[in-house]
C-alpha cells in the first residue's frame, strides 16, 4: 500500500506595502522585491495605504515621501508604526523615499524624525540593504538577504556625479565597483545563499520565528 503523499509546507511570504504615483517607479520597486520572493502590494494614494495597513499583513512599508508629506496625519501614524521597539510588539518598520530632486526639501525633516529614507536614484544593493535590515529589526526575516561587502569599502566611495537623473536606480557606471570586485561579490552573495538553502527552512513570515 503507498504512503500518502508527504503535505507540502506552505512558508508565508513576507508582506511588503508601497505607495507610489507614478507607474514606472512602482513596477520597477516590485520587481525588485519580488525578486527576493517577498509579497509586494502596490498603491497609488493614501485611501488605499490606510485600507491596506489595517489589516496588519504587511511588515514594511515603502513610501514616496512626495506623496506622504511631513504635516500629514499619514505621516504621523507611518512614524509612530515604526517607532515602536519589536520587543514591545513592533511589527512593522517603514523606509520613506526621496526623489533626488526634492531631497532638501524632505531630508533635513527625516532625519529630524529619525525615521529611515533611501533618495532615489539608488543603487539596487543598497536600497535591499536597507529593506533586509528592517525586515529583520522587526524579526520577519532571519537575516538580510543582500549584503553589500564592505571589505570593499575604499572602492565603494561614490563617485562624484556629473549628472542628475530620474531613473529608479543608479546605472552601473555610477558604481564604484570594478569587474573584478562585482564578480567576488556576486560569488561571495551565491556561496551564503547555497549555505541558507542547506539549513531548515523556517516560516519566514512568523513573526515569531
Amino acid at each position: 500500500m503507498a504512503s500518502p503523499p508527504t503535505p507540502l509546507v506552505v512558508v508565508n511570504q513576507v508582506g511588503l506595502l508601497v505607495l507610489e504615483g507614478d507607474s514606472g517607479n512602482a513596477v520597477a520597486l516590485k520587481q525588485i522585491l519580488d525578486s527576493e520572493g517577498w509579497r509586494v502590494r502596490l498603491v497609488p494614494d493614501l485611501q488605499l495605504l490606510h485600507a491596506e495597513l489595517k489589516t496588519g499583513e504587511y511588515s514594511l512599508v515603502i513610501a514616496n515621501i512626495e506623496l506622504v508629506g511631513l504635516d500629514s496625519p499619514t505621516f504621523q501614524v507611518l512614524r509612530e508604526l515604526a517607532s515602536v521597539p519589536a520587543e514591545e510588539g513592533g511589527r512593522v518598520r517603514v523606509l520613506f523615499v526621496v526623489p533626488e530632486l526634492a531631497g532638501s526639501q524632505f531630508v533635513p525633516a527625516l532625519e529630524r524624525a529619525r525615521v529611515p529614507y533611501a533618495v532615489r536614484p539608488f543603487h539596487l544593493h543598497d536600497f535591499l540593504e536597507k529593506v533586509s535590515d528592517l525586515l529583520v529589526e522587526v524579526k520577519a526575516i532571519e537575516g538580510p538577504l543582500r549584503m553589500t561587502r564592505y571589505e570593499f569599502g575604499e572602492a565603494r566611495k561614490k563617485k562624484k556625479q556629473t549628472s542628475r537623473t530620474t531613473s529608479m536606480f543608479a546605472s552601473r557606471d555610477s558604481y564604484s565597483y570594478t569587474e573584478e570586485e562585482l564578480a567576488e561579490y556576486e560569488r561571495q552573495e551565491a556561496e551564503v545563499s547555497k549555505n541558507r538553502r542547506s539549513k531548515p527552512r523556517t516560516n519566514l513570515g512568523d513573526p515569531r520565528s
